[in-house]
């Protein structure tokens, strides 16, 4: 593939379909002269069956809808591409797309909020999906991340109650979108391993501004592995070439109400613009002998590697330059999954990351109604795909031959058993006892939450406390689960369990221990993020009677030139 072919869109091109020419028909390509009226006996007489353009019509419409995703319903996508900076991987992983200089990898990359449904507004407090699947020539490779580099569980069996927790509440579906309400807080004050993403959730990184300027992050600690089996730990990061941006809560408010689609519809106006938004893909490589060289576990989906600590070393950059054609047909039915992998990139036994990699699979069987969703033009691999899985609701190939296993001679052994370029599991020595427990490593749930606090700005900080105020005033005074709220805080920060106290009309607990000799992480306060540009900014120039409008169109030809829009 060479710099400036797109095998993807090629291939959705055969799948594209332009109604707004020819004939009107039905499903079956039968060419229709009337489609106001129903047919019927006489003008003002009963609907009659055999009507079957009326029946076909009524029932596709009846059906049109498919299950939303119960977490990440409301999203917006763009197709783009990745390329590699150079070789520089070649020495830790054999996955062509991210140590092949010059090659352009086709993406769709999926935008979105968790908590609401696909009608809530783009502007709540949440975190935000960041899934990108690569179409690489050796399969499709999946990183399914967020905008938070940490996670609320730690393991994926807790994953149905902390969803049932911050969705609305049962009784009466109340609220929609929001964690301001009595389940999550009960749930969180419950579960301290939940406090680092939650200060993350208090924080500006859950308002963002735009998708264009919010990081995305892996989440969980993978492998690399290179030619000779050997492997490395890894981290992903997106870093957005515009910076990290963010909304105020008071903005936020406002524009869910005037504007609701606002981050998609930015997305969108961004890229029909030709103003392409861009990431730069970088990594946190670990040396497996470092595997227990932190105060934390590095399969501990609720911890993040400080970069202060392990720096992040870029290695490519990613463009989204087309918008979807289909909404439906693409942004709802792409099937992203964890365990989408390629060669060259591996799981660990993180607890959520097992979890998931069962998970996703069994839920696309239910949205997209069976096991041949990869069939969809919008799954499709660009690589080829020769496989003995046959059958099931919605096959759309036709296999021909007569042999449907293997091992067999009557169809020449094929499809042949791939002995160089496929895709091998890391070796690695698995033992242990059955037990339901979890490692002494994953119990320090306050390090990282002050961590987190100490490293925010004066005004962050603020915005902070100021977000706790809101939630947990939310919360039912009856309910007992404010105060053991500020109890946790005061476990990662005496001073944050005061103020969020003072706010709300509570007395603030007494000062206990905390966890000493945290240093603070510049890289996760967002001032240190931001980029000085007005790249793809829209700005507004209000004019009075009697401008000069020579000098104000000079000052908007200059703005422009600068990249505002």
């Amino acid at each position: 593939m060479d710099e400036t072919s797109n095998a993807k869109h090629e291939q959705l091109e055969a799948a594209r379909v332009d109604n707004n020419a020819g004939y009107l028909t039905t499903q079956q390509g039968v060419r229709v002269p009337h489609t106001d009226d129903a047919l019927t006996a006489g003008e003002r007489g009963p609907t009659l069956l055999e009507d079957f353009h009326a029946r076909e019509k009524i029932t596709h419409f009846d059906h049109e809808r498919i299950p939303e995703r119960v977490v990440h319903a409301r999203g917006a996508g763009a197709y783009g591409y990745f390329e590699p900076y150079d070789d520089s991987l070649t020495d830790f992983t054999t996955a062509k797309f991210l140590t092949t200089p010059g090659l352009r990898t086709p993406v769709f990359v999926r935008f979105s909020t968790v908590a609401g449904s696909r009608g809530s507004a783009d502007t709540v407090r949440d975190v935000r999906g960041f899934a990108t699947k690569f179409y690489t020539e050796q399969g499709n490779y999946d990183l399914v991340g967020n905008n938070f580099p940490v996670f609320f569980i730690q393991d994926g069996i807790k994953f149905p109650d902390f969803v049932h927790a911050v969705k609305p509440e049962p009784h009466n579906e109340i609220p929609q979108a929001a964690s301001a309400h009595n389940t999550l807080w009960d749930f969180v004050s419950l579960q301290p391993e939940t406090l680092h993403a939650i200060m993350w959730l208090m924080s500006d990184r859950a308002l963002p501004r735009s998708y264009r300027m919010m990081e995305g992050f892996g989440v969980h600690t993978f492998r690399l592995v290179n030619a000779t089996g050997e492997g490395v730990f890894v981290k992903f990061h997106w870093k957005p070439k515009l910076g990290v941006h963010s909304l105020l809560w008071e903005e936020c408010q406002q524009i869910a109400g005037k504007d609701p689609d606002f981050n998609r519809r930015d997305l969108w106006d961004a890229i029909a613009a030709g103003q392409f938004p861009e990431w730069e893909l970088g990594v946190q490589l670990i040396p497996e002998s470092d595997e227990f060289a932190f105060p934390f576990d590095l399969l501990d989906s609720t911890k993040l590697v400080p970069e202060e600590r392990v720096p992040v070393i870029p290695v490519g950059r990613m463009v989204l330059d087309r918008n979807p054609d289909n909404f439906f047909a693409e942004t709802e039915q792409v099937a992203f999954h964890t365990a989408n992998l390629v060669p060259g990139i591996d799981f660990t036994n993180d607890p959520l990351l097992q979890f998931r990699n069962f998970s996703y699979l069994d839920t696309q069987l239910i949205r997209l109604g069976g096991p041949n969703f990869a069939h969809l033009p919008v799954n499709r691999p660009v690589a080829a795909v020769t496989n003995n899985q046959r059958d099931g609701y919605g096959q759309h190939t036709i296999p021909v031959g007569t042999t449907s296993y293997l091992k067999n001679n009557l169809g020449g052994g094929c499809p042949a058993l791939a002995d160089a370029d496929a895709f091998r599991h890391y070796t690695e020595r698995v033992d242990g006892h059955k037990i339901r427990s979890r490692a002494e490593s994953f119990k320090d749930y306050y390090s990282q939450p002050r961590l987190f606090w100490l490293s925010m700005s004066s005004a962050e900080q603020d915005h902070i406390v100021a977000a706790f105020s809101f939630e947990l005033g939310k919360v039912g005074p009856e309910t007992g689960i404010r105060p053991r709220v500020i109890a946790q805080l005061n476990m990662i920060d005496h001073e944050l369990a005061e103020r969020v106290a003072a706010k709300l009309g509570l007395l603030a607990p007494d000062e206990v221990a905390v966890p000493d000799g945290v240093v603070p992480s510049p890289a996760l306060s967002q001032l240190n993020t931001a980029t000085d540009s007005i790249v793809s900014r829209r700005i507004a120039v209000l004019a009075a009677d009697g401008v000069d409008l020579r000098g104000t169109e000079r000052t908007a030809t200059a703005l422009r030139e600068q990249g505002a829009t």
